[in-house]
C-alpha cells in the first residue's frame, strides 16, 4: 500500500515546450533535484519505455540503486515514471499551458511504505524538495544564476579558515606532541626555509631524523640522510654555477634521485625544471633553448635524446652511471658536508603542461605560504601522519609532485618504483604494507586488467587511501575498483595551472561515479560564461577555480584568463543540485555537429563499458555536412572481435545521433602520456 500521495503545483514563467526540455529528460534531474545523485539512460530509445539507472541519495546517505521506466511520454504534456522497486508507486509530471505563455507544473509522487518507513521522507519534506527543484529549473530556463558573482575572500572568512586549518592538521596528526628540542628545531627549519620542499624535509629531519623518508630500488634513506646528502649535493652543484636565479633541468623516473635533486637545488635557491620522461629529442631541445638551464640532472637512459643539446650544458647522471660518467653520487662524495644557508629568495619548481598536441609549456609553481595548501587536500583525503605512500604517479607531474609535498608535513615514507608495473605495484604494497597509493587513472585500469587470481595473490589490506588524478576517471573503473578493493578511492580534479579544484570521496563516487567531487577547504569553483558571470543552475559553462596555489604563469610570459580571483581552467562542466562538480570536457574537445554542442567523454565512457574494449579515445574531426564529427579509436582486448557498425549501433542506443562516431578505427593501442592523457598528435598518426 503506497503512502499518501504527495502533490505539488507550481507556476513557471516558461512555455510548456521549454519546460519539457528539462522535465522531459530524467537524465537531467540530478542537476536540479539534490536527492537524485545519478540518472543514466540504458538501452535504446528516449521516449516511452526508455529506462534509466538511478541512484537516490537522501542527506548524503548510502545511495539507493533503482531502475525506472517511462510509462507515459507525451511531449510538452505528460510524463510518468515507474520502477520495479516502487510496488505501485510512480512519479507523474503534467504540464498545462497558463496565461502569459507560462506553464502550470503538476507533480504527483507516490512512494511505497517500504521505502519511506523509518526515513525523513514525509509528505511535507518531499513537497519542499520538489518545490526547490522546480525553482532551480525555473532559474535554469530563465538564464538566471542563483549565486552571486565571485568575490575575494574577506577577512572574516580567512579567520574562520585558520581554525579549520588547525583542526584539519590536528586530525591528520601533523600537530602532535613531541620532544620540545625537536619541535623547536622543526619550527626553526620551517621559519628559515618556509613551507617549501626544502623546509618540509629539513623540518622532518629535525623532528624524526631516523624516520624512513624514501624507498626505491637502490635502498632506503632516512630524513636525516636526505638532509645530509642534499647539503653535499647543493655544495657540489654550486661548483657548477648553480645558484639563486639559475635554472636546473631534471629528467628522472620515479626514484630518490629526483627528490634529492629538487631539494638540493632548492637549498641554493635555483629554479628546477621538471622534464617529462616521454619527451622527444626535438621537444627536449626546444625546452632547453627556452629555459636555458645551467645543469641537466638526468637518468642515463635518456642520454640518446641529448644530441641536440648545447655542448656547454653539463649533464650529471642520476641513475645507473656508466664508468667515467659524472654522477650525483660522485658529486655528493666529493662535496663539502657544510650546511647550506638559506638563499635570498626560494627557487621555483617549473612543471610542464601535458603537451598532448605539441611541445609542452613550462608553468611556474607557487611556493606554499604555509600548511594551508596541504590542509586543503587533507580536508577531503584522510591522509595521516606516518603514512607509507607508494607514489606511482610520475614525480615530474603536478600530481606526483603534490604527493611529495603532502608527504612532508606527515613525515610519510615515500615508496618509489622507476617504472610502473601493475603487479609489481601490488607486490610493493604488500611487501611495504603501504597505506596509500597515489596514481593516475590508467594505472588503476592496468591493475584491474590483471586476472583476479593475480590480484588476489597480493595482500593489499593495508591500503586506506587510493588517490587518483591527472586525467578523467571512467565511471565503470570507479565502481569495479571499489567493488574489488573497498571504498578507499578518491578522485582529485585539477590541473598544472590551478593545482586542485575538487575532490571526490568514496561516498561521492558511489553516489555518482563520474563526478569530480566537491571543493576542499580554501578552494572555490565557479561555473562561468564567456563574460565571467555565473551560469544558471545545471548549465554547462567554463570551470574556474580559486585557491592559494594558482600557478604564477607560464615561462613564456603568458598566463590563464582570470575573473576576479578565479582562474579559467580550459575545461567545461556543471554543478549538480548537491554541489558536486562534473567535467564535460576540454573547451577545445567540444565539437559543434549539426548545431549541437557535444563532448567526447560520454562516448568514451560508453565505449569502455563494451566487452572486449581495452581502451578508447574519441576526437573531433572536420565534416563537410555537419561541420564536425567524432572519430573513435579502439584498442581491443586479446582475442576480442568487434565491428565498426556494432560500435556505432551501441552508441546510438544510448546517446543522441550527433554523438555517434562516423569513423571507427581499431588500433593496437591508444597512445597516452605518463598521466594517462591521450596524445592526439600520435593518435592521428594511426589513422
Amino acid at each position: 500500500m503506497p503512502t499518501e500521495l504527495v502533490e505539488v503545483e507550481q507556476l513557471l514563467d516558461h512555455a510548456p515546450d521549454r519546460v519539457w526540455e528539462v522535465l522531459g529528460d530524467p537524465a537531467l534531474y540530478p542537476r536540479f533535484a539534490r536527492e537524485i545523485a545519478a540518472a543514466d539512460r540504458v538501452g535504446a530509445g528516449a521516449g516511452r519505455n526508455a529506462q534509466y539507472r538511478v541512484r537516490f541519495c537522501v542527506g548524503r546517505g548510502t545511495p539507493v540503486h533503482d531502475r525506472v521506466e517511462v510509462l507515459v511520454n507525451r511531449p510538452a504534456e505528460h510524463l510518468v515514471l515507474v520502477g520495479p522497486a516502487w510496488a505501485g508507486g510512480h512519479l507523474s509530471i503534467r504540464l498545462d499551458p497558463a496565461a502569459g505563455g507560462r506553464t502550470l507544473v503538476e507533480v504527483v509522487l507516490s512512494l511505497p511504505e517500504n521505502l519511506t518507513a523509518g526515513t525523513t521522507l514525509t509528505g511535507a519534506w518531499l513537497r519542499k524538495r520538489i518545490r526547490k527543484a522546480l525553482v532551480r529549473v525555473d532559474h535554469h530556463l530563465s538564464g538566471r544564476a542563483l549565486t552571486m558573482s565571485p568575490t575575494r575572500i574577506d577577512q572574516a572568512a580567512r579567520g574562520q579558515s585558520t581554525l579549520t586549518v588547525a583542526r584539519t592538521l590536528a586530525r591528520a596528526g601533523v600537530l602532535s606532541p613531541a620532544r620540545p628540542d625537536r619541535v623547536a628545531r622543526q619550527l626553526g627549519a620551517l621559519a628559515r626555509w618556509g613551507a617549501t620542499l626544502v623546509g618540509g624535509y629539513r623540518a622532518a629531519a629535525a623532528r624524526v631524523p631516523a624516520g624512513l623518508a624514501l624507498v626505491d630500488e637502490r635502498g632506503t634513506l632516512t630524513f636525516e640522510e636526505v638532509d645530509r646528502r642534499t647539503d653535499r649535493l647543493a655544495n657540489g652543484l654550486a661548483e657548477y654555477g648553480v645558484r639563486h636565479g639559475r635554472r636546473v633541468a631534471v629528467m628522472c623516473r620515479n626514484h630518490a634521485g629526483l627528490v634529492e635533486a629538487t631539494i638540493a637545488c632548492g637549498k641554493l635557491g635555483a629554479d628546477v625544471l621538471l622534464l617529462n620522461t616521454g619527451l622527444s629529442a626535438d621537444q627536449l631541445a626546444d625546452l632547453v633553448e627556452q629555459h636555458r638551464p645551467i645543469v641537466l640532472l638526468a637518468d642515463d637512459e635518456f642520454a640518446p635524446l641529448f644530441h641536440h643539446l648545447p655542448a656547454s650544458l653539463r649533464w650529471i647522471s642520476t641513475w645507473s652511471a656508466a664508468p667515467g660518467t659524472l654522477s650525483v653520487d660522485g658529486v655528493i662524495a666529493a662535496a663539502r658536508p657544510t650546511p647550506v644557508r638559506p638563499p635570498a629568495a626560494p627557487g621555483k619548481i617549473i612543471v610542464l603542461t601535458s603537451g598532448t598536441t605539441g611541445t609542452p609549456k613550462g608553468a611556474r609553481r607557487r611556493n606554499p605560504s604555509g600548511l594551508g595548501a596541504a590542509t586543503s587536500v587533507f580536508s577531503r583525503i584522510p591522509l595521516r601522519s606516518g603514512e607509507r605512500i607508494l607514489v606511482a604517479a610520475p614525480l615530474f607531474h603536478t600530481w606526483g609532485l603534490a604527493a611529495v609535498q603532502l608527504g612532508m608535513p606527515l613525515h610519510a615514507t615515500l615508496v618509489l618504483q622507476r617504472r610502473f608495473d601493475a603487479e609489481a605495484t601490488l607486490a610493493a604494497i604488500a611487501e611495504r604494507r603501504c597505506t596509500a597509493l597515489i596514481a593516475v587513472p590508467v594505472m588503476l585500469q592496468r591493475i584491474m586488467a590483471l586476472p583476479a587470481r593475480v590480484r588476489e595473490r597480493h595482500d593489499t589490506s593495508s591500503l586506506r587511501v587510493v588517490a587518483s588524478s591527472g586525467s578523467a576517471l571512467p565511471g565503470s573503473l570507479v565502481t569495479a575498483f571499489m567493488d574489488a578493493y573497498g571504498d578507499i578511492l578518491y578522485n582529485l580534479y585539477g590541473s598544472t595551472e590551478v593545482s586542485w579544484a575538487s575532490i571526490a570521496t568514496p561516498a561521492d563516487l558511489r553516489a555518482a561515479p563520474t563526478t569530480a567531487g566537491r571543493c576542499p577547504v580554501g578552494t572555490r569553483v565557479g561555473i562561468l560564461d564567456g563574460e565571467g558571470d555565473p551560469v544558471p543552475p545545471g548549465a554547462v559553462g567554463r570551470i574556474c577555480v580559486g585557491n592559494e596555489m594558482l600557478f604564477e604563469g607560464y615561462t613564456n610570459g603568458t598566463s590563464n584568463e582570470m575573473h576576479d580571483d578565479l582562474m579559467v581552467t580550459g575545461d567545461r562542466g556543471y554543478l549538480d543540485a548537491d554541489s558536486r562538480l562534473f567535467v564535460s570536457g576540454r573547451d577545445d574537445d567540444m565539437i559543434v555537429s549539426g548545431g549541437e554542442n557535444v563532448f567526447p567523454r560520454p562516448v568514451e565512457e560508453l565505449l569502455l563499458s563494451l566487452d572486449g574494449v581495452a581502451d578508447a579515445a574519441v576526437v573531433g574531426v572536420p565534416d563537410r555536412e555537419f561541420g564536425q564529427r567524432f572519430a573513435a579509436y579502439l584498442a581491443l582486448k586479446p582475442g576480442a572481435r568487434l565491428g565498426a557498425t556494432a560500435v556505432q549501433d551501441f552508441i546510438h542506443e544510448h546517446l543522441e545521433r550527433f554523438s555517434v562516431p562516423r569513423d571507427v578505427f581499431f588500433v593496437r593501442k591508444v597512445p597516452r602520456n605518463a598521466t594517462g592523457k591521450v596524445v592526439k598528435r600520435l593518435l592521428a598518426d594511426q589513422d
